[in-house]
């Protein structure tokens, strides 16, 4: 049971961030607007944390699972964890007045929110956690990047 819910969390969360940044970085660059950026970040933590949390419950249904309770599990807390860290990205762009402040809060909020995570990961599973967390802040980065670069490409 615990482990349905720590994976449905896991992904979420992961989700979230990932996600959740790379729309933010894309909108802020593309249209310079807090409320567009705010507006798609509300959009994504209710649609997509609905979407994966849908994925979550079909690939539970697919897998060994004999309990339907845990399908349920790994849909909900999905959708938590999705849902929650998506919304965490509202408030630094509420706070600040200029939305780049907001952006580059919002980034650092990633890399500590994927960082320590991924040290949790890498302690559960004893391994090494400065490549985890590496590779987990490349993925980021990379994402950081495209959506960046995309969102400027869109603007012109």
């Amino acid at each position: 049971m615990l482990t349905v819910i720590k994976r449905g969390l896991s992904f979420g969360l992961t989700s979230g961030v990932i996600t959740t940044l790379g729309l933010l970085i894309g909108l802020a660059a593309s249209t310079n607007s807090k409320s567009v950026v705010l507006s798609g970040i509300i959009m994504i933590a209710i649609a997509d944390a609905l979407s994966d949390a849908m994925g979550m419950h079909v690939s539970e249904e697919e897998g060994t699972h004999d309990a339907n309770r845990q399908v349920w599990q790994a849909t909900f807390s999905t959708f938590a964890g999705k849902f929650i860290a998506a919304l965490t990205f509202t408030l630094p762009i509420l706070l600040f007045d200029a939305l780049i402040v907001g952006v580059i809060c919002s980034i650092i909020w990633s890399v500590f929110l994927l960082a320590i995570f991924s040290w949790h990961l890498a302690r559960m599973h004893k391994t090494n956690a400065f490549k985890v967390i590496g590779e987990h802040l490349l993925i980021a980065s990379i994402v950081i990047m495209i959506t960046y670069f995309l969102g400027t490409l869109l603007k012109a």
